[in-house]
């Protein structure tokens, strides 16, 4: 992943705890915020755009099985409840998301925080970069 993304994901990754809902709604990113059950607290316009789920059809219900069962696996809910556990947890991983309307190939970035004791789930595109270019970037 090069450089500037990586740090532009651990800057939004410090303030999400932070961020009012229109704030999430503006990255660039798709973010979820689950409780330590892994119940959806928030989560952004843009993730819900990709998914094609309302928000109001996603928060409040468990991300493992209600919203995304393709992700109870290890690689992705095993790391979940070992980090919520441990109350650490800071990995990125390449993700193939099964969804019947749209299915992708994402880096999932899953971050503890001790602020708030919930995980935040950022995923970005194959390659860690936005999934849609803001209005401020030079590219």
């Amino acid at each position: 992943m090069p450089n500037r993304y990586k740090q532009q994901i651990d800057e939004v990754l410090e303030a999400a705890d932070h961020m009012t809902t229109e704030e999430l709604d503006r990255l660039p990113y798709g973010m979820i915020q689950l409780d330590a059950s892994g119940r959806i607290l928030n989560y952004n316009a843009l993730e819900s755009s990709l998914a094609s789920l309302s928000k109001g059809d996603a928060i409040g219900k468990q991300f493992f099985t209600e919203i995304a069962p393709c992700t109870r696996v290890q690689e992705f809910y095993g790391r979940f409840k070992e980090g919520v556990i441990r109350e650490a947890l800071d990995t990125s991983f390449r993700f193939h998301f099964a969804f019947k309307q749209n299915p992708r190939d994402v880096t999932v970035r899953l971050l503890y925080s001790k602020r708030s004791r919930t995980v935040w789930v950022l995923i970005s595109d194959h390659d860690g970069k936005p999934l849609r270019a803001q209005a401020t970037d030079e590219e």
